[in-house]
């Protein structure tokens, strides 16, 4: 930041790569307009050149993001949310008031094709994008079960229209509890879904942010990553090291687990409201155990009612904890 002038320099984006994940010099620069405008001016519209006028965007041709021909870019979308993320990360200490912190930053979706058994036709189709938790605000929860940063023009497709176009079948579209990142602010929670073959069906996901996974600020935890099961004869695959799946076939009662990440937290856990705890453990956000080891909120299992000098006791030592490894970084 110089003056009134700020710059956002994406010369150090990764080149660009051999894969289908690249996309053109317009995505660059929306990285940084989209966050600009976030931060300055959120809420003013119609939006034109003016509320950029005093942000100078540096996009060298050749990165991931600004890719030349002949680079393939089908799955061009899935950094631009990452970066935006990264700029709001870039920019907390400044203006606190005015970022979130990460969120789950991928589409999470899956694509299936087979051969439909009613029709005798080939078939091919996507089930996503999947929402997932958004980052929370300095005075804000962040949002659970929503589309990623810069899809916001894509809408959750119903579970049902799925099921009518492809021989598949939801098992759980739910809530994914302890997701969302523990803060003074909490995390939104990302989403669980598992869509079980009904005929033999190949199943690809291209999914993103499973080990970066969606920071806190100010002293909030991050969020859950995003990742991808199987199921193959009632046994469960887990071991998907980076949530990719290219070409694999599900038999009939064998399923994709799909899980969006959770939103990082804001501000440390254990400034939370303690009746703000006590509602999440009840709605199912979080567990028992997350709201005494994250939030130092001690609960009756049974009802829910705090054990108030437990508590005390819990949050004065995470206090100390924290107090103490500042004073280890100085």
């Amino acid at each position: 930041v110089e003056g009134d002038q700020m710059t956002i320099d994406l010369s150090e984006m990764s080149r660009q790569v051999r894969g289908f994940y690249n996309s053109a010099r317009t995505t660059g620069f929306g990285c940084t307009q989209v966050a600009y405008k976030c931060m300055t001016s959120p809420t003013d519209y119609p939006i034109n050149d003016g509320a950029f006028r005093s942000l100078n965007s540096v996009v060298p041709e050749g990165r991931v993001i600004s890719a030349t021909r002949p680079a393939p870019m089908r799955w061009w979308m899935t950094y631009p949310m990452t970066i935006i993320d990264t700029v709001f990360k870039a920019l907390a200490p400044v203006l606190p008031d005015k970022v979130i912190a990460g969120h789950h930053a991928d589409l999470v979706s899956c694509n299936f094709n087979g051969i439909n058994p009613q029709t005798k036709r080939l078939f091919i189709g996507g089930m996503g994008p999947l929402g997932g938790g958004w980052g929370a605000k300095r005075d804000e929860d962040g949002v659970s079960a929503t589309v990623c940063l810069n899809d916001g023009d894509t809408h959750n497709a119903p579970c049902e229209m799925s099921e009518t176009k492809m021989p598949l079948v939801v098992e759980r579209h739910e809530l994914i509890p302890d997701s969302g990142g523990a803060g003074r602010r909490r995390g939104g929670l990302g989403i669980r879904k598992v869509v079980r073959a009904r005929s033999p069906v190949n199943v690809n996901t291209q999914i993103e942010r499973m080990h970066c996974r969606p920071w806190g600020l100010e002293g909030g935890l991050e969020g859950g990553g995003n990742y991808v099961h199987i199921r193959r004869k009632g046994e469960l695959k887990s071991d998907l090291p980076n949530a990719k799946v290219f070409h694999v076939r599900l038999e009939p009662g064998d399923a994709v687990f799909i899980h969006s990440g959770g939103g990082g937290g804001f501000g440390p856990p254990w400034q939370r409201e303690i009746a703000s705890v006590a509602e999440d453990a009840r709605q199912g956000y979080i567990s028992l155990d997350s709201a005494e080891k994250l939030y130092g909120v001690a609960l009756d299992p049974a009802t829910f009612a705090p054990d108030l000098a437990r508590t005390k006791a819990l949050r004065a030592a995470m206090a100390s904890r924290a107090k103490s490894m500042v004073g280890v970084a100085e």
